[in-house]
């Protein structure tokens, strides 16, 4: 990619989209502070009784990345976000965030640790008798902040999700899709850098899944959020692959797709298989590797 490509990048109007944000999409950054992983595991092995849940595994996800974690059932693709956020230790090896060697935190020291994350669980998991409002200013509430700023945040955190008009809503008025989306405006209050999705899209229909997908993107491209994206879905690895989101002319968020300006970097796959990374790389290469299993489950089988 041309530095034209990036120069033409950072021309378009911001819409409140940082540099440092645009420049993490599209091209490496020569930063001291971003060159520091959001997340490292180093060597990390968790076993429950005999069973091997994760064997070894070592990766990172750079600042402004998003690392998409495939694999079966069982494979450990969501023990290890249970591992970053502290709810489980691994038997051997070290967990970083953010260059915070965070392996051995007691929960009092986990408390601080996951301020800086957002968590996006596969049901939503919104508190049934609190309004829509009340759900996504639920931490806020909780930290005692002044209503009128719970309010200012909520407020931008809905229409980040596109769900402002709901914010009077119970959680039983709501679709599917749409408590998935206030679960994600909940993630994001407070401005997390590190936000992490445990199966997001699972049992949604696909334009709905494709709405998830594209917050995700949002969050990569136009906060320079780093994130986790565990699925088993392929729909949603062409999807977080091939676009990007930029502010057009008018002031309005488009996605476009890959190859059509700009070429992304800041995508990658892993596949897990027992524990183990069988894969890492991009979706070209996974699409192309010719290990008989990936093919298997790139198909659906």
């Amino acid at each position: 990619m041309s530095s034209a490509d990036v120069e033409e990048r950072e021309r378009e109007p911001a819409g409140g989209v940082s540099t440092a944000a645009a420049e993490s999409t599209f091209a490496e950054v020569d930063d001291r502070e971003r060159i520091t992983p959001a997340i490292e595991f180093q060597d990390v092995t968790l076993a429950f009784d005999d069973k091997v849940i994760l064997d070894k595994l070592s990766f990172t996800v750079q600042k402004g990345e998003t690392k998409i974690i495939l694999g079966g059932s069982g494979g450990g693709k969501s023990t290890t976000i249970k591992l970053i956020l502290g709810l489980l230790k691994p038997d051997a090896g070290r967990i970083l965030v953010d260059g915070e060697d965070i392996t051995e935190y007691t929960e009092g020291q986990m408390m601080s640790v996951r301020k800086k994350m957002g968590m996006v669980f596969q049901e939503g998991a919104l508190f049934d008798s609190l309004s829509v409002y009340d759900n996504v200013a639920y931490r806020l509430h909780e930290q005692n902040v002044p209503e009128g700023e719970v309010e200012q945040e909520v407020r931008r955190m809905l229409r980040f999700v596109n769900l402002e008009d709901a914010i009077d809503k119970m959680p039983i008025e709501l679709s599917g899709g749409m408590r998935r989306r206030v679960g994600i405006a909940r993630a994001l209050v407070g401005g997390p850098k590190i936000v992490m999705f445990d199966e997001p899209t699972a049992g949604l229909d696909p334009p709905t899944a494709r709405t998830i997908c594209e917050l995700a993107i949002k969050l990569r491209d136009l906060e320079d959020v780093s994130s986790i994206f565990v699925t088993h879905e392929m729909n949603n690895v062409k999807y977080l692959t091939s676009e990007y989101a930029v502010v057009n002319d008018d002031g309005e968020i488009v996605f476009e797709e890959e190859g059509q300006r700009l070429c992304l970097i800041n995508t990658k796959v892993l596949m897990l298989r027992g524990g183990k990374i069988i894969f890492e790389g991009t979706d070209e290469s996974l699409h192309k590797n010719e290990d008989a299993y990936i093919q298997r489950f790139i198909r659906g089988h």
